[in-house]
């Protein structure tokens, strides 16, 4: 045998082997998941304490209430701006200014007299009230009419102390639903022509309606150049001719009469029974009460 052979032999792989290259690279191991990392306790306790020293420079000093001062958030929130949370918000981020400094600090006071501006508004604090009536004879809207008739804010006296007008305006001889409220959005809403929402009156005329002056109102007419809408009219189930159903948009008790009288009848009474969808069950002429949340919501989305 010669030298090669022999190298061969003693260098050479056994061909019926079955045992792996060790010259073969193996894959790489999976690396293991690693959970988060443990906070020393030292570390967390810091970490505890510059959390809480945060907090306690965005809070007012704790101090005795006033009677006269309340918290800004609800300062806000009674204002109908939003709620006392989100008023915590726009506080923290520096959108509202108490007498012309803004004021980030949870929990500080305002007196009733101080200017609130809440992003670039200025608020006024009362609490928006929506107080619905029935509203009785010989009470008037008007404040010019003397002593003989007495204000309807009599009737609503001692419900709230916030300064809350009538919707409209009603005569003495006029009785129904009359809606109050101090949301001067509210009522400009509603005493405007375009509004679009619907009330519905009893009228009581002198005479039985003739039909034929009923299918002319329900056409519509002009009054002294405007032209009125009327949505439906109608008499009344078992009441006699003379009693008439009208559904309008507007809530000037004064186009109702002239409606009747432009066709020659007199008006001996009206009764607002329907306001925006509120009506007169479980009120008693003469008393009134608030509306409910989902009333108010209602009545904003008209």
């Amino acid at each position: 045998m010669n030298n090669k052979e022999g190298n061969n032999q003693r260098g050479g792989s056994r061909p019926n082997s079955s045992r792996p290259n060790s010259n073969k690279p193996k894959p790489p191991m999976a690396k293991r998941a690693q959970g988060p990392k443990k906070v020393k306790p030292a570390v967390k306790a810091a970490e505890e304490e510059k959390a809480e020293k945060i907090k306690k420079q965005n809070q007012a000093p704790k101090r005795q209430k006033a009677a006269d001062e309340i918290r800004l958030n609800k300062y806000i929130s009674n204002s109908g701006a939003c709620s006392r949370r989100d008023a915590d918000i726009y506080i923290q981020s520096g959108n509202v200014k108490v007498n012309g400094v803004p004021v980030t600090e949870m929990g500080y006071l305002v007196k009733l007299n101080d200017v609130v501006n809440f992003d670039g508004v200025t608020l006024t604090p009362e609490k928006k009230e929506y107080i619905l009536l029935n509203k009785p004879k010989n009470f008037t809207t008007a404040l010019d009419e003397g002593q003989e008739y007495r204000n309807v804010l009599e009737l609503v006296r001692g419900s709230t102390t916030a300064k809350i007008a009538p919707i409209g305006r009603m005569d003495k001889n006029t009785t129904g639903l009359l809606l109050f409220t101090n949301d001067t959005d509210m009522i400009r809403k509603f005493t405007l022509p375009s509004q679009k929402s619907s009330k519905i009156y009893q009228v009581s005329l002198d005479k039985n309606l003739k039909f034929e002056d009923l299918e002319k109102i329900s056409k519509g007419l002009v009054l002294d150049g405007h032209r009125v809408f009327v949505e439906e009219v109608s008499y009344i189930d078992n009441e006699p001719k003379s009693e008439v159903g009208l559904k309008l948009r507007s809530s000037n008790v004064k186009v109702v009469r002239a409606i009747f009288e432009n066709f020659e009848y007199d008006v001996l009474r009206i009764d607002r029974v329907s306001f925006a969808g509120l009506t007169k069950k479980n009120l008693p002429r003469g008393n009134w009460r608030f509306l409910t949340e989902q009333e108010i919501i209602n009545l904003k989305n008209v």
